[in-house]
């Protein structure tokens, strides 16, 4: 079995793969500070629960933009799981597709493992919205080639900010949807700006990226924790894939065994 990683700066998402089929996932707090013991304790649970042990994991492959839990989880594959992991990043890694950036070296593990996932699925000119800490858009051409893409702070820095820098705004739960775009107190009205707000920016994003990119007339897919809570306040949004990722990490390891 593989076990496949994707360490986001919030979260950690670890799916088990039988072959390509995804047996079982977690999404778990990243805890920057954790140690590979602490790991092998919260793992250990978590894989009695779903009737796992360490030793059925053969292979494991990690993406990471947390050095020092890439660095946590790369000692605990080899101490706990007796592996040698795949790591997004490193030189020998072949992903198939070629990235048109200025600096290939800057791009995120986790955009890259995106944009090779969407295109192997859709085969086409693509823009991929990955709604994390950060919200990303990631642009592919119909060849299959990173193009580059555009970074926006995400919805739960906007909220921690809102919260912290303003006196008297409230912390609020914005999975309850709002009734509509006008809020009639405050709760509602931060709602409104959040969703609706944010639903406009990646729409207005997609609008321009697909301008440039014309005439590959790309589509778009959504992946991320919060995919399926702002995409219904978008319009541009062609398809939704939360585990897009760990997808594209059992995809890259099939290529480089």
């Amino acid at each position: 079995m593989l076990l496949a990683v994707d360490i986001g700066n919030t979260h950690m998402v670890i799916g088990v793969f039988t072959g390509q089929k995804l047996r079982c996932h977690w999404r778990v707090k990243t805890g920057k500070s954790s140690t590979v013991d602490e790991l092998a304790a919260i793992f250990h649970t978590l894989f009695t629960m779903e009737g796992l042990r360490f030793n059925d994991i053969s292979d494991t492959i990690i993406s990471s933009v947390v050095p020092t839990m890439q660095a946590a989880w790369a000692a605990f594959a080899t101490r706990y799981l007796n592996t040698t992991p795949l790591v997004i990043g490193s030189d020998t890694l072949q992903t198939g597709m070629p990235v048109l950036i200025d600096n290939p070296a800057e791009i995120g593990a986790d955009r890259l493992v995106n944009a090779v996932a969407a295109y192997d699925r859709f085969k086409c000119a693509l823009i991929v919205v990955d709604f994390g800490t950060a919200i990303t858009w990631d642009c592919v051409s119909a060849a299959g080639e990173y193009l580059g893409g555009a970074i926006a702070p995400g919805l739960s820095i906007a909220m921690e900010a809102l919260g912290s820098r303003t006196a008297k705004l409230p912390q609020v739960d914005i999975s309850i949807p709002p009734d509509s775009a006008i809020g009639t107190n405050t709760v509602a009205a931060i709602k409104s700006g959040i969703l609706f707000g944010y639903g406009g920016m990646v729409d207005g994003l997609i609008r321009r990226l697909r301008e440039q990119m014309d005439p590959e007339l790309p589509q778009s897919v959504a992946t991320g924790g919060m995919a399926n809570l702002i995409a219904p306040y978008t319009t541009s949004i062609d398809h939704v894939d939360p585990m897009l990722t760990l997808t594209g990490l059992q995809l890259l390891h099939e290529r480089n065994n």
